[in-house]
């Protein structure tokens, strides 16, 4: 059997608040996180229709469309980036 991880602690408390790409801190209620969660959200539903048997045309459009949104998420997760090109906003 595996190592378990059952506990987890980052011993900066729970204020409400969580930890940026760039070390600042953001409220976890914020439009910000929102965003990050829904990307998120998208992309597992994306790499489930991937996984799925789905013409390789589409899947090809898919995964696309993932790597766009992990470049969004990063962009979201660190103010002041900038990892999403012009090119795939014109595209969307």
């Amino acid at each position: 059997m595996g190592n378990r991880l059952s506990k987890l602690y980052t011993k900066t408390g729970d204020s409400g608040t969580t930890g940026l790409g760039d070390g600042s801190r953001t409220e976890k209620v914020s439009p910000r996180l929102c965003a990050i969660g829904e990307i998120d959200e998208l992309n597992c539903t994306l790499g489930l229709l991937i996984a799925a048997n789905i013409p390789e045309s589409m899947q090809t459009i898919l995964i696309d469309v993932q790597h766009d949104l992990f470049d969004l998420g990063g962009e979201l997760s660190i103010p002041g980036s900038s990892f999403v090109k012009s090119e795939a906003v014109e595209k969307i």
